[in-house]
């Protein structure tokens, strides 16, 4: 698929690997995303993130001011931010999902419940939507427990590397790791 005019969107989770999505994995997807000429519509859920993480320290902050997912991902979508839900399947070419601990915290709770997940049901009816109509999408890092969770009885390929717990969490839900 040649990405020149194509709309593709990207959710974010927040800003922060810990807390949000992984500020690599989401830049170098919106770069690439830029460089192939695609029209880059980037989204996040506008509501409380999990916690707070000092990636310093590697920890939640305990007191912490809330920080609101959709804020944070504006810092790396330079503000060019798109409420999720305002935006459907029939309005994108495909669809990304960069990954983070926020992937696993804040569009869904897989950090938190594992194989007992749920994810938030905005995006869950985006993937569906996405894959019914026929339309790629690509799951980075932590990211493919949402597919395997959402699409788990389309028995998706996906990979989330070499940690047997979660592929066996990806294969539980139906999908193939």
């Amino acid at each position: 698929m040649s990405a020149q005019g194509k709309k593709i969107g990207v959710v974010l989770a927040g800003c922060g690997y810990l807390d949000g999505a992984e500020i690599h994995e989401a830049t170098l997807t919106l770069l690439a995303l830029d460089r192939l000429g695609a029209d880059v519509v980037v989204m996040a859920p506008n509501k409380e993130q999990a916690h707070v993480v000092d990636h310093q320290k590697s920890e939640p902050v305990e007191g912490a001011n809330a920080r609101n997912v959709f804020d944070e991902s504006a810092r790396i979508s330079r503000g060019n931010l798109h409420e999720l839900g305002s935006v459907k399947a029939e309005d994108l070419d495909a669809l990304i999902l960069p990954g983070g601990f926020g992937a696993a915290k804040n569009l869904c709770d897989f950090a938190f419940k594992g194989t007992d997940m749920t994810v938030d049901e905005t995006l869950s009816g985006l993937i569906q939507s996405m894959h019914g109509a026929g339309k790629p999408l690509g799951f980075i890092c932590i990211a493919p427990a949402i597919a395997a969770k959402v699409l788990g009885e389309a028995k998706p390929k996906l990979t989330i590397g070499n940690d047997p717990d979660t592929a066996a969490a990806l294969n539980s839900f139906g999908a193939e790791h």
